[in-house]
C-alpha cells in the first residue's frame, strides 16, 4: 500500500500526460490521505474500499486546519477522488468548498514593455538581459506559459513566423511569432555563451544550466517594485494581458482558445470578463462622469 502514492503518480505522468508539477502535487495528496486515515482508523490503511464521505470530510477538515484556502482544498479533493479511482475504490459523494473565480488583471501595454526593459536593464550581463527581454516578450507577445518558454529546446532555431509550442498535457500548439518577439529571441541567441544547439534548452541560466521560473518571477517581482506596479504584475500576468488585448481587438475566441492552448473553451471565456473588467476601468478613468 505503501507504494501505491508512488504508482499513481506513474500513471499519472505516463497514462494520464500530466505535467511533473501536477504529478508532485497528487502524488503527495495520496501520500498525506494515507497517512491521515492510518491515523484516523488506528491502524494500517489497506483497505480504501472502506473510505465514507466522513473520512473525507474529516481529512479535508484536517487539511483546512493547516491552512488550505477553498481553491487548494478543491485539488486536494480531485486528486483525491483520482487517487480512489486509481486504487479501485468508489469515491464517497461529497461537495467540494465553493471557489470564487478570480479575474486575471491586465497589465498595459506600456507597463508590460516597461516591465520587460526594467528586467533586461537589471541583468546581470548584456547577454542575460537579452535573454529576460526575449523571455518576456514571449508571455507578452505569444501568450505562452512560463514552464513553456522555459521548456523550448535549442532546436527552434532558426526561427520562422510561427513557433510550435507544447503546453499542458504534451499538446502542442503553433502560435505566431511577431517580428519583435523572434528579433530577441534572436539578439539573445547571438550573445549568449552558451551552445544554443539540438535538445540542449533554448533558455540558460547564468551558469549554463536550464533558465528556470522562478528566476523569472524573482526578478519580475523586484522590477514591478521598482516601477510601482502591483503584486499581480506577475509572468503569468503577461499571458493573460495578451489573450485580453486580443480579445479586445475582436479577436475570435475559438482562435483564442487554440492560441492559449486551452482544452475547453470555458476556460478561454473568463477573458471576456476580463476585457469588460479592462473596459471598465478605463472608462471610469477617463469619463469625467465616472
Amino acid at each position: 500500500m505503501t507504494d501505491l502514492p508512488a504508482l499513481y503518480g506513474q500513471h499519472l505522468a505516463r497514462d494520464r500526460r500530466r505535467s511533473a508539477h501536477t504529478v508532485r502535487a497528487y502524488q503527495a495528496t495520496a501520500e498525506r490521505l494515507l497517512t491521515f486515515l492510518q491515523r484516523h482508523w488506528g491502524g494500517p490503511a489497506t483497505d480504501l474500499t472502506r473510505v465514507t464521505t466522513a473520512d473525507l470530510r474529516a481529512f479535508l477538515a484536517a487539511r483546512r486546519g493547516e491552512g488550505l484556502a477553498n481553491a487548494s482544498a478543491a485539488r486536494e479533493l480531485s486528486a483525491v477522488r483520482g487517487f480512489l479511482a486509481f486504487a479501485g475504490a468508489d469515491a464517497p459523494r461529497l461537495r467540494g468548498p465553493r471557489v470564487r473565480k478570480g479575474i486575471p488583471r491586465p497589465v498595459s501595454p506600456a507597463d508590460a514593455v516597461a516591465l520587460a526593459e526594467e528586467v533586461a536593464d537589471d541583468a546581470a550581463a548584456p547577454w542575460i538581459g537579452a535573454r529576460d527581454w526575449a523571455v518576456l516578450l514571449l508571455l507578452y507577445g505569444a501568450g505562452l506559459r512560463i514552464g513553456e518558454a522555459m521548456a523550448l529546446p535549442a532546436r527552434v532555431l532558426p526561427l520562422g513566423e510561427t513557433l510550435s509550442v507544447t503546453g499542458k498535457r504534451a499538446k502542442t500548439r503553433v502560435v505566431p511569432l511577431l517580428p519583435q518577439v523572434r528579433g530577441a529571441i534572436e539578439a539573445y541567441a547571438a550573445t549568449t555563451p552558451w551552445p544554443v544547439r539540438g535538445d540542449e534548452p533554448l533558455f540558460r541560466g547564468a551558469k549554463g544550466g536550464p533558465l528556470s521560473a522562478g528566476m523569472v518571477r524573482r526578478a519580475v517581482r523586484a522590477a514591478r517594485g521598482r516601477l510601482g506596479l502591483g503584486e499581480r504584475t506577475t509572468p503569468h500576468a503577461l499571458r493573460h494581458s495578451f489573450a485580453t488585448h486580443l480579445l479586445g481587438r475582436g479577436a475570435d475566441l475559438r482562435a483564442l482558445q487554440e492560441l492559449l492552448g486551452h482544452a475547453s473553451l470555458g476556460s478561454t471565456q473568463i477573458y471576456t470578463a476580463v476585457d469588460a473588467a479592462y473596459l471598465m476601468d478605463v472608462y471610469r478613468s477617463a469619463h469625467p462622469r465616472a
